[in-house]
This record gives C-alpha cells, sequence and structure tokens, in this order.
C-alpha cells in the first residue's frame, strides 16, 4: 500500500492502509515512526485492514509548533478515524504509543473495540521520567548525525534482551523471521528522522499523560503485552496496569526487552492475532 496523506484536526497526517477486515490501528512509540510496525505489518495484514500512521512531529506527518499533548494525538487519531469512514476499530500502542491509546480510549470508548498495550505505563510520578526519555532519543540523535549505525547499536543495548542483542551484532544481515534486519532498521532510522524539536515537543507530551485514576474505566477487552527484560517500562508497572483495567489480560512476553515486537515478532504477532479473534 502506498502512502497517504490526511488533512485531519490542522495537521497533514501520512498513514498507509494493509490487508482487508476489520481494522486495526497501530500507534508507534516516541522518536518513532509508522514503519517501527516493520514486523507486525506482514503477519497481522493477513487477518486484519492494518492502519499505521505517523504521529504528528514524525516521519512524514506534519511537524506543527503547537504543544504537544496526549489529548492532542488522541484527537489526531479520531479525526482520522473519521476521515477513513471508520466508526469502531481495535487499536494497539507500543510505548508511548500505549500512552496514546490509554487516552484515546478514555475519550473516545465508543471508537475502540478492542485494545492492546504494549511495554507502556500509565504515567510518570514527576518530569524526571520524560527527562530521561528526552535525553536518551536526543543523544541517540546527535550520534546518528555522526554515525547512523552506531546510534542503532546503542539504542538496541537498551531495547533487545542481551543474548538477543549479541546474535543480532554477530548477524547484522540475518532477515529474523524473514522480516528485518539490523542493516535495514539503521538505515530506516535514517530516513525521516526526529529533529531535536521534535523529540522535545514528544517530552512535553509525556508529561501530560497521567492515566492511573481512570484506567478502571476503560470496559472494552483489553490485551496488555509486557516483555520479561523491559529495561524501560517496569514488570511492576504493567502488573498495575492489569490490576487497573478490569477486562484485562496480562501476558509477559520471555526473554525479550522494550523492542519485543521486534526480537519476539512471530510471538507477539500470534498473541495479537489469538486476542482479537478471540
Amino acid at each position: 500500500m502506498t502512502e497517504q496523506y490526511a488533512n485531519v484536526n490542522g495537521v497533514k497526517l501520512c498513514y498507509e492502509v494493509f490487508g482487508e477486515g476489520y481494522p486495526l490501528f497501530l500507534i508507534h512509540g516516541f522518536g518513532g515512526k509508522k514503519e517501527s510496525w516493520v514486523a507486525q505489518i506482514p503477519d497481522l495484514s493477513k487477518h486484519f485492514k492494518v492502519i499505521t500512521l505517523d504521529n504528528r512531529g514524525a516521519g512524514k506527518s506534519d511537524r506543527p509548533e503547537a504543544k504537544y499533548t496526549m489529548e492532542i494525538f488522541a484527537d489526531d487519531i479520531n479525526a482520522l478515524m473519521e476521515h477513513l469512514g471508520i466508526e469502531k476499530a481495535n487499536i494497539a500502542g507500543v510505548s508511548l504509543g500505549g500512552m496514546i491509546v490509554q487516552n484515546f480510549i478514555l475519550k473516545y470508548p465508543e471508537r475502540v473495540n478492542k485494545l492492546i498495550l504494549i511495554n507502556t505505563n500509565y504515567g510518570f510520578p514527576d518530569e524526571s521520567g520524560p527527562e530521561v526519555y528526552k535525553n536518551m532519543r536526543l543523544s541517540e540523535l546527535e550520534m546518528k548525525k555522526v554515525d547512523p549505525a552506531k546510534a542503532w547499536w546503542d539504542g538496541a543495548r537498551t531495547g533487545f534482551y542481551l543474548k538477543f542483542r549479541k546474535e543480532l551484532e554477530a548477524n547484522p544481515s540475518k532477515k529474523w523471521y524473514g522480516l528485518w534486519s539490523a542493516e535495514e532498521m539503521i538505515e530506516m532510522s535514517t530516513i525521516d528522522p526526529p529533529t531535536e524539536k521534535d523529540i522535545n515537543m514528544q517530552a512535553e507530551a509525556l508529561k501530560t499523560h497521567n492515566t492511573f485514576e481512570r484506567l478502571s474505566m476503560i470496559k472494552s477487552p483489553t490485551l496488555i503485552l509486557a516483555a520479561s527484560h523491559d529495561r524501560l517500562m517496569s514488570k511492576s508497572t504493567m502488573e498495575q496496569i492489569h490490576e487497573k483495567i478490569p477486562n484485562s489480560t496480562l501476558v509477559f512476553i520471555d526473554k525479550a526487552g522494550h523492542s519485543s515486537p521486534l526480537e519476539k515478532a512471530p510471538e507477539v504477532n500470534q498473541k495479537v492475532i489469538d486476542f482479537l479473534k478471540d
């Protein structure tokens, strides 16, 4: 499917649609873009109409000057659904994307059939949390200007389970599950990368995320996928989300880090398919 654009909510959003069937929106994470779902699209689009989009301030979407908030990200998804003539859909988000979809379902519950939260959280106790994300991404950005490969590998130290990362380093051209290689991901990271402003704006949006006391209001069936060795989102945080959302299922992806949708793609994809087909 070729990229398309929608003028919604005052911005131009870039999106792609893959496959046929019941709609499934995939919302990417901090400093990411729609291509972050490269390991999910082939499998999921065999069963569903998969819609990926670049959030405002990411990829090929507009980068407006106005402040970003979680509510604005949620409004963008709602406006894109209206643009596409979709009344209700399944929706999944990873990391920042998981925070966005929490805010989306709380504001637009009638729009969501089933919810999937991957390696995410419900908020931050103070502004130091978003600052950690911001500084990590900014240092990655500076390195990317000099050495994109080193920048990606530095990020891999945080994102992947240690044993898997060592296998990656030993086989940078290996096509994992026939879906992606480290070399391809490095190349992809150089296309439409975030700017320093983008990172700062997304970090400001993180500061507006606080759903903990409202999670019990989520009534849609919810799948929570947590990585066993996620260095960014703790096991206890994911367990708390599960405890707060009444109709939720918590599944741990074993021997995986924050980038579990890449490193454990077949398992993640099958869990999603089984949950949505149930």
